[in-house]
């Protein structure tokens, strides 16, 4: 499996839901999937068709993702982590903000994975990442924020009332803050420049996270949880949660460790 394969499928979905704007509130929910959250047609949609490529190439791999759980393809191997819709409640909304995430780990650990691949659902932006080989955003290599200025931070906030004061400190030292709801397309913008600091106080799971986590690693920067522990042993599963701290260098995560830390 490489980068190649995952941007067929790419092509495909853009195909398919790119520049989709949905109504706000006229969706019903088909179900619920295994990330505990409710199932719409556009998440069904999506991962059906991301699945069903999976299942051409031929290959032996086991799907994790955020609607069906876990599957075997031709007997498992690699774990692919798929969120068909990250940001699927903006859609839902109309909010024009939402991705598809896909990360290859060879490995039962965050630290494994190889391949990452996040396509902007309403632009059809690409980035993608290959351990020991970049980051790319439309095929042009990309680096994270090099200076120690807090230019943008980017922010999750499931529960507002509790996620915000608890990192009120550092999103006052942002020059602007943004709020997108679409986790990996914030660390997909850390890792194009963009973005100085993403932080998420409440547990992420894996579908949210797992390319963004290659995609920061590759362009230099670095991830850990917003205590300064290193995620890349963390079990890469269908289950794992972690609050998340990403930073386009050490020096601006240092700064803000101790900020959210004082």
């Amino acid at each position: 499996m490489n980068i190649r394969n995952l941007r067929d499928i790419g092509r495909l979905l853009f195909s398919m839901l790119g520049k989709t704007r949905l109504r706000p509130f006229t969706s019903e929910p088909v179900g619920k999937g295994a990330g505990g959250d409710k199932t719409y047609p556009i998440d069904k949609n999506a991962e059906d068709l991301i699945i069903s490529r999976f299942e051409a190439l031929n290959e032996s791999v086991t799907i994790i993702s955020e609607e069906c759980g876990m599957m075997d393809i031709r007997g498992g191997g690699a774990q692919v982590i798929i969120d068909p819709i990250d940001g699927s409640r903006n859609a839902l909304n109309g909010v024009p903000v939402y991705c598809t995430s896909i990360a290859v780990c060879e490995g039962l650990t965050f630290g494994d994975i190889t391949l990452a691949y996040v396509l902007n659902l309403l632009t059809g932006d690409e980035f993608w990442a290959e351990k020991g080989k970049g980051a790319y955003f439309n095929g042009e290599r990309i680096s994270s924020q090099q200076d120690d200025l807090f230019y943008l931070i980017a922010y999750e906030a499931q529960v507002p009332g509790r996620d915000i004061p608890a990192i009120v400190k550092l999103l006052a030292e942002g020059r602007r803050t943004r709020c997108l709801g679409a986790t990996a397309l914030d660390l997909s913008l850390l890792a194009y420049g963009a973005v100085s600091v993403f932080v998420a106080p409440s547990p992420s799971r894996s579908f949210d996270f797992a390319a963004g986590h290659l995609l920061v690693k590759e362009a230099g920067g670095i991830m850990t949880d917003t205590t300064g522990k290193s995620i890349d042993r963390a079990t890469a599963g269908l289950r794992t949660r972690t609050p998340l701290l990403a930073s386009g260098n050490s020096r601006l995560h240092e700064a803000a460790l101790k900020l959210l830390n004082a």
